[in-house]
């Protein structure tokens, strides 16, 4: 059965907290960026926990162990058990363990994580196409991974032995910019070899099905910065999201999302957890929240009245979204946007 196709962000009389009993957090651009802490982040997560919401974080990258993210996380004064990170290394192991016998080999191309993640459930981690593979699982490895071990997974592949990807991220944050991420090197082994991975990461379901498993939640409310993975694992879940405007979506790209890409709210950082979500209503003006008013025009979207910014935004979202129907919005919002300093 298809979901309806979201045209507006939605209104919660209640804190968003105390609505939903599990938060799946994204980690990279919603609770740190460049390793430190987001402004609230801290204080906020700390509230939520503290009226007894569970919070859990899932990340895409496999690089690092849950052990290593929430010694990461307590030391940014977030306090947090291993058993309260998810990763798509854990969600890309189970998937193989379902495929392969118990005790099998998996050639590994990335790092700790994965290793420590296949161990977990029974399997052997090896490092050449010569140690006789049931499968090969390729995820973030760092910067220092050599071509080699592409090639080692190219030859497997091409015997036909399964492939699997914890994610397909082609860009990665780094302290220093944008970086190459795991999905530009999933790119390097397709080529070789024409062949097509399973992937597990965020957005796919093997990913949202691992974060229910681990966490147990019976009402989860997603939380991220991206559109293209937070929010449309959300959708794929069929659970709600909350997009937090901390990381790298910005106005212009919200208001061009295509359904599946459409967050049910939208807020400025993790504060937002903490309160509830003014309504969205339509009449025959236009889409109206807080003292704002959005139209969708014949070449732009017009923004009329004063107020708070996300109010606005969320107004022009709900402009954007029904003029784009089950499509993208083409309309021009830079100067509705400009208006409201997004």
């Amino acid at each position: 059965m298809s979901q309806a196709v979201r045209t507006s962000p939605e209104g919660s009389g209640q804190p968003l907290s105390e609505a939903y009993d599990t938060a799946l957090l994204d980690l990279d651009g919603v609770v740190y960026a460049g390793g430190s802490a987001i402004r609230h982040a801290v204080d906020s997560l700390a509230v939520a926990r503290s009226g007894g919401m569970h919070l859990a974080y899932v990340t895409n990258n496999a690089l690092r162990t849950p052990d290593a993210v929430a010694e990461h996380l307590t030391e940014l004064g977030i306090p947090t058990g291993a058993d309260d990170v998810i990763t798509s290394a854990q969600a890309v192991a189970r998937l193989i363990s379902e495929q392969v016998p118990a005790g099998a080999r998996v050639l590994v191309i990335g790092g700790e994580g994965l290793r420590v993640a296949l161990r977990e459930r029974g399997l052997v981690p090896v490092e050449s196409a010569d140690d006789d593979p049931a499968a090969v699982v390729q995820g973030y490895g760092g910067p220092d991974l050599t071509w080699g071990r592409f090639a080692e997974a190219s030859y497997a592949v091409a015997r036909g032995v399964p492939w699997f990807a914890s994610n397909t991220d082609l860009t990665i944050p780094s302290g220093r910019g944008i970086a190459p991420g795991n999905g530009a090197a999933v790119e390097v082994v397709r080529i070789a070899t024409g062949k097509e991975p399973q992937v597990a990461g965020k957005p796919l379901p093997p990913m949202h099905r691992e974060t229910i498993i681990r966490t147990g939640a019976k009402r989860p409310l997603v939380v991220g910065d991206r559109l293209d993975t937070d929010i449309e694992g959300a959708i794929n879940g069929g659970v709600d999201s909350l997009l937090v405007l901390t990381g790298v979506t910005d106005g212009a790209r919200l208001l061009a999302a295509p359904p599946r890409h459409r967050p049910t709210y939208v807020d400025a950082d993790l504060r937002g957890l903490l309160t509830g979500q003014p309504e969205v209503s339509a009449s025959a003006e236009g889409f109206r929240c807080g003292g704002w008013t959005a139209t969708a025009g014949a070449d732009r979207l017009e923004l009329e009245g004063d107020g708070g910014s996300l109010d606005g935004l969320r107004a022009l979202c709900a402009a954007a979204w029904t003029a784009g129907g089950d499509g993208s919005c083409e309309l021009d919002g830079g100067k509705a946007l400009a208006r409201l300093g997004l």
